[in-house]
């Protein structure tokens, strides 16, 4: 029923363990405070009698009648070799399994004389008994209706898990649906919420492998055809030499773009294999200035301005570097291509409510915000690529637990803005 790793195997077992402690722990405690009642009472009875006696010279006292307390009591007086000034209590088992209390009671110091009044408490000791069994079967019957009672208390608490698991097991990549949060119990909804955000995450995941796939085979099928159209051209008409040449060089432009697009398609698999390195405590700071250097030079070499502002001074995250020097230099690389000459690319970093924000902003033509742009081989403007240059920083983006966004400037100038937000919990900022 339960397995070794069982929580609820556990719970059940502590549960029993502690129970049962505290079942034995209250039985004793309760019945040791009934037998020190009971003894305290009937010591003070034989305290009485003895009182009574020295006083009065009489078992009873001036004010009491009823002899019938008298029964069982036996008294004697005795003489001790040894002077005792305190009161001795002690019990004494018989053979024939009564029990007697009896008591020491200075009577006459000179004479060295005592009183030892002794009762008998078989009855007491029967009544004790009793108790004490009473009470282990009280104990034990409400031991019981706990353990039932956790039972169906833990049951209750792995249904909802249990319906989880039944409804993850049973969903393919076409059935899958968002949990209805609003159905599970309040201390579920933050699990039912963090399986909805996977859930979408690997919704997306399907929907941009499938569009990857047919994307693919789309861009391969165009140059295979264009291939085989100019072979077959080639074929039909005899051509001179220089016409055969220009028709090898169309034959190999088209083989060179099959090539990028198998390229972009490893880069893909490279980017998971990426995901799996171990995250390394980096400064962020530092890597945007490494990326300045390197594209301050290109920005200049095709009469571009990069202007760079950088806060916090230092920035420490925890992530894999690689997949971030990814993101950054298809920010960097789109911003060139779609920026004018003698345009400007700002490339600027600052801290708001959530972590640190970088921003690469063009400018260009702007984006269409319409069309999802990092969905693979979606492209924009009459600028060269495949496509899956924003596709390849989305997955970087979500695998170290950042956001990405691409906007259109809202300062009245032509450009677009993308942004990387990298939250606080990844990042410290460094002194």
């Amino acid at each position: 029923m339960f397995s070794k790793r069982s929580i609820r195997r556990r719970f059940l077992f502590q549960l029993i363990v502690a129970s049962a402690a505290l079942v034995l722990f209250f039985s004793s405690f309760l019945f040791l405070f009934i037998k020190q009642s009971i003894y305290d009472e009937k010591q003070a009875e034989l305290i009485g009698y003895a009182e009574n006696i020295s006083s009065y010279r009489s078992l009873l006292s001036a004010q009491q009648s009823n002899t019938d307390t008298l029964m069982g009591l036996n008294v004697e007086l005795i003489t001790l070799s040894t002077t005792q000034e305190q009161l001795e209590f002690y019990e004494t088992d018989r053979k024939d399994k009564t029990t007697t209390l009896t008591l020491i009671y200075p009577f006459d110091f000179e004479k060295q004389s005592y009183l030892k009044i002794s009762r008998d408490i078989t009855s007491t000791k029967r009544l004790l008994r009793k108790i004490l069994n009473s009470i282990f079967l009280i104990n034990a019957v409400g031991f019981i209706v706990i353990i039932l009672y956790a039972i169906a208390f833990s049951k209750m608490l792995i249904t909802p898990i249990s319906a989880l698991s039944h409804r993850l097991a049973n969903m393919n990549e076409h059935l899958i649906r968002p949990i209805k949060v609003e159905q599970l119990p309040d201390e579920f909804e933050p699990l039912g919420e963090t399986i909805n955000r996977l859930i979408g995450r690997i919704q997306n995941f399907i929907k941009y492998q499938k569009e990857l796939f047919i994307g693919a085979a789309h861009e391969l099928k165009t140059p295979l055809t264009v291939i085989k159209l100019k072979n077959q051209v080639t074929l039909i008409k005899k051509r001179t030499p220089e016409e055969y040449i220009e028709a090898i060089k169309i034959t190999n432009q088209s083989v060179d773009e099959m090539n990028k697009i198998v390229a972009d398609i490893l880069n893909i698999g490279r980017q998971e294999g990426a995901q799996l390195e171990v995250p390394v405590q980096s400064d962020i700071i530092q890597i945007l200035k490494k990326w300045e250097g390197d594209f301050k030079l290109l920005a200049n070499s095709e009469n571009k301005t990069l202007l760079t502002h950088f806060e916090p001074d230092g920035f420490s995250a925890v992530l894999q570097v690689t997949l971030l020097n990814q993101i950054l230099q298809n920010f960097l690389q789109n911003a060139l291509k779609f920026t004018p000459e003698g345009k400007t690319i700002r490339f600027q970093s600052h801290l708001n409510g959530v972590g640190i924000v970088i921003e690469v902003i063009d400018e260009g033509c702007g984006i269409d915000e319409s069309v999802d742009l990092f969905a693979p081989f979606k492209r924009q403007g009459n600028k060269s690529g495949v496509g899956l240059g924003l596709f390849l920083a989305k997955s970087a983006a979500e695998a170290i637990g950042a956001t990405i966004t691409l906007t259109n400037r809202d300062d009245g100038v032509d450009g677009a803005v993308a942004r990387l937000v990298i939250p606080s919990k990844l990042c410290c900022i460094l002194p």
